[in-house]
């Protein structure tokens, strides 16, 4: 037992003498970002950027598939209009195709370079750099494909900067000063975003799984010595700590109160880039439903409604429509630039109708992923629950909570509005204990009450702030006697 202290003792030494100001850091930029995380250029942005659609001189679907070449199977399908351009983006089987509404243009349109980069940022430009190697906003290996990059700076107060791709024009990033001033003390040390490792995705990836790991080890040491220092105190009487100097002191009390949270905290940023699966807790069923449902999908022969009719249902409203589906049902999703909102056509219908799936069309896809083998539960769900949280908008509800008794007691959540699902088996239950709900408290109980949820989090992240500050004192201190013992010898 003795030995087994001691090496607890070691190991809780050596690794909060290496990791106590990474986790001080991580703590402290925690805090930052709840509130501001790394800038990018979102998909909302890029729908306040589009074009409202017109379904005047579109042309028949029928036409535009007839451009692709023969034989190939379209994945999905997308309408927009940038820059004056309406155009369809097509993934099929054997590659990708833009596809311009007016088939006597190609795409892509030449770009020009600073008409689109003053329709995104509205200043005057200062200069223009032509960038051969990534930087610090956009630290990503996959953008190297867009080299050169144009980097835009603009003479404006926020002091706008906007990276284009040299391609296609398409706006890679966009950063302000207010934006890049947050990420350096929040999202860039939090998650490790320094351009040299950030491009290469897999190092970055196990860089961040092994510090997070040896916290998580530190912690454990950490909690063992803190309940042994406990029942040290109470067999010699003196009250909760056996220690007398301050940091020590306070060190012992506040790990003994938080410790618990700091390694929840380092095992579920771990598990924010590792996989339940890899620690073997994998699905049961022989088969993956989602990829079931999609190959259910119907179709172009089964849109009813023209694609054109539905924009002019939404006049001056749709900046994007995408062919949807939920299993053999059609659907058009018409984006609005406004977040959160949009319209979901029921394209199976005689005319323009919003979508509405019913519980009975939704059992019918439901058996035909999972046969009728297993007792399948269909309850309309108007409040959230363990696995089924609110995000950003709350408009998510009501939905559609199919469960069923099968091996892995599958369960969906079905938006009757939008035709979209969420599928949970037990490896996406296990990834949500292990990661959302540990690392940003994903708990029914504080999501649906965001004062609370601010409250709790501000304790426990400042709490573990002062666990780290005062491990960093006590590791300088170690390692103080270190070199002066490095010194004597």
């Amino acid at each position: 037992m003795v030995a087994f202290t001691k090496l607890m003792l070691w190991i809780h030494k050596v690794l909060g003498t290496l990791l106590s100001i990474l986790f001080l850091v991580w703590f402290l930029s925690g805090l930052v970002m709840i509130y501001h995380s790394f800038p990018q250029v979102n998909q909302y942005d890029r729908l306040k950027k589009m074009d409202p659609l017109r379904p005047e001189g579109l042309p028949s679907i029928e036409s535009v598939i007839a451009r692709l070449p023969e034989g190939e199977t379209i994945r999905s399908l997308t309408l927009d209009s940038y820059m004056g351009v309406p155009c369809f983006h097509i993934q099929g089987k054997q590659g990708s195709y833009d596809l311009p509404a007016d088939s006597s243009q190609t795409w892509p349109v030449t770009p020009d370079f600073n008409r689109i980069a003053t329709h995104w940022v509205a200043a005057p430009i200062a200069r223009v750099d032509t960038l051969y190697q990534l930087e610090q906003w956009i630290p990503f290996g996959r953008l190297k494909q867009e080299f050169p990059i144009y980097k835009y700076y603009f003479d404006d107060e926020e002091q706008h900067q906007l990276y284009l791709s040299s391609k296609s024009g398409k706006v890679l990033q966009r950063t302000d000063q207010k934006s890049r001033f947050w990420a350096w003390i929040g999202a860039i040390p939090h998650w490790i975003y320094f351009t040299s490792l950030r491009q290469d995705a897999k190092l970055w990836s196990q860089v961040v799984i092994w510090l997070s790991g040896m916290g998580c080890l530190m912690c454990l040491a950490g909690g063992y010595l803190a309940i042994r220092d406990l029942r040290l105190a109470r067999r010699r009487g003196k009250g909760l700590t056996p220690y007398k100097k301050f940091w020590y002191k306070w060190h012992h009390l506040a790990g003994t109160l938080f410790g618990l949270f700091v390694l929840t905290f380092a095992f579920s940023g771990m598990m924010s880039l590792a996989n339940v699966q890899d620690f073997g807790i994998t699905p049961k069923l022989s088969f993956k439903p989602q990829e079931r449902l999609r190959k259910m999908a119907p179709s172009l022969d089964a849109y009813q409604v023209d694609y054109r009719e539905a924009i002019a249902a939404y006049p001056g409203e749709t900046r994007q429509l995408t062919w949807e589906a939920f299993g053999p049902y059609p659907i058009y999703a018409l984006a609005s630039e406004r977040m959160g909102k949009g319209h979901w056509v029921d394209a199976s219908a005689n005319k323009v109708s919003p979508l509405n799936l019913t519980e009975e069309q939704v059992r019918r896809v439901i058996e035909e992923v999972h046969g009728t083998e297993h007792e399948i539960q269909i309850e309309w769900l108007d409040h959230y629950d363990t696995y089924y949280l609110p995000k950003k908008y709350r408009a998510s509800l009501p939905v559609w909570k199919v469960t069923i008794d099968d091996a892995d007691d599958s369960t969906y959540y079905i938006h009757p509005k939008r035709g979209t699902s969420r599928y949970m088996g037990t490896p996406a239950r296990w990834q949500h204990w292990a990661y959302t709900a540990l690392h940003s408290l994903n708990f029914r109980v504080l999501t649906e009450r965001p004062w609370l949820w601010h409250t709790v989090m501000w304790i426990l992240m400042l709490g573990g702030t002062f666990v780290s500050l005062s491990g960093v004192y006590l590791a300088i201190r170690c390692v103080i006697r270190w070199v002066k013992k490095i010194g004597k010898k």
